[in-house]
């Protein structure tokens, strides 16, 4: 069976973007979308069996319950599977990351995923998911185009593979964004920084080449903006339907999963941001 989709609810406004997020892409991909409401261990306020299953029933299914229904609403055959795992937010997802094509999360739910855009459960899911992540703040369409950060890592190439792959899905363009810092004094004519800008260009694309012999129907777009790379990529995303970066990477992305790169990105981002690392 093909890995699925996986979306957590929760039963709020962001998560319901998230979702229709996921849906889209599991019709794109072709693949089941499953989707997960995580119950806390300690979630009940009921002293017995009977009452635990009423509130199972009256609040936790529904959120489940009212998330198919608006999947199947909009895509009728989508193939869906839902779940009340309990335990830990960020230790479900974890496990269902293990077995998941992506986990897609809505930034600052209710419940169990209080706070989640930039809390811990998060943090936790993006830095150490086995699968891509995507987070969805904002939900963009119609720009037509899959920003990604590159600079060359492993992380980075897995973020190109994947954004290669959402644009052949979705007909869109490929910006690819490798940024750069030039040392010491900017000037408004250098012969340095002219030269610097052409060897990150012709590296960019060489890591751009067989990606697109791979997906000769996608434009490109390339991208060796002189500043930090938070920066172009938070611009960059204000015209995109997705902003695709790596979880780990050299220079500008190093520490990326829990580092300030990631928080900046995390809540600056115009649209969603898939976070992705290398399968091992």
């Amino acid at each position: 069976m093909t890995d699925p989709i996986t979306i957590g609810v929760d039963g709020s406004g962001r998560s319901l973007r998230a979702l229709l997020w996921a849906a889209h892409d599991a019709k794109l991909r072709q693949c089941p979308l499953r989707i997960v409401h995580v119950l806390p261990q300690l979630h009940s306020y009921a002293t017995t069996g009977e009452g635990r299953a009423w509130e199972a029933s009256n609040w936790d299914e529904g959120v489940t319950t009212e998330a198919t229904a608006v999947v199947r609403e909009a895509h009728p055959d989508l193939d869906v599977i839902s779940d009340l795992p309990t335990g830990n937010p960020a230790a479900v997802l974890l496990a269902e990351a293990e077995h998941a094509h992506t986990i897609v999360l809505g930034a600052k739910g209710m419940g169990g995923f209080g706070s989640l855009f930039l809390g811990s459960v998060a943090m936790q899911v993006v830095g150490h998911a086995a699968c891509p992540v995507v987070i969805v703040n904002h939900l963009t369409t119609g720009h037509g185009r899959v920003v990604v950060g590159a600079d060359g890592s492993p992380h980075s190439m897995a973020a190109l593979a994947y954004a290669f792959e959402e644009a052949a899905l979705r007909g869109a363009q490929v910006q690819a964004v490798h940024a750069w810092s030039h040392p010491g004094p900017h000037a408004y004519v250098s012969a340095a920084q002219d030269a610097m800008a052409k060897e990150h260009l012709q590296a960019l694309q060489g890591w751009l080449a067989p990606l697109r012999e791979a997906h000769p129907q996608v434009e490109v777009v390339e991208q060796v903006p002189d500043e930090p790379p938070v920066v172009a990529l938070a611009r960059a995303s204000d015209r995109a339907d997705l902003l695709v970066v790596g979880s780990r990477g050299t220079g500008g992305f190093h520490g990326l999963a829990l580092g300030s790169v990631s928080h900046h990105l995390l809540q600056f981002s115009q649209c969603p941001l898939a976070v992705i690392r290398p399968r091992e």
